[in-house]
């Protein structure tokens, strides 16, 4: 199980995300993370804000999303969810 996990939860392997959508993670990621920065009274919405801001950039820039590979099989069509009825 383990190794399956940190399997899916890698970044290696093909892309997994459109040319369209690797630009809106690499936009909203971006946008995520500098609205993280500002400061505010709670500091860890803060921290928050700024990781998974960060991720997201990092997985349009790769064009390898973990969680969507998680989710949905490479054929895109029956997920790993919907599979399970």
């Amino acid at each position: 199980m383990a190794n399956a996990l940190s399997t899916t939860l890698s970044f290696d392997g093909p892309p997994n995300l459109s040319m369209g959508a690797r630009g809106f993670y690499i936009v909203a990621g971006l946008g995520l993370a500098a609205a993280g920065a500002k400061p505010r009274p709670n500091m860890l919405l803060n921290i928050l804000a700024i990781a998974a801001g960060s991720y997201m950039a990092w997985s349009g820039y790769t064009g390898r999303c973990p969680a969507k590979a998680a989710l949905f099989d490479a054929g895109g069509d029956s997920g790993r969810i919907a599979g399970r009825a």
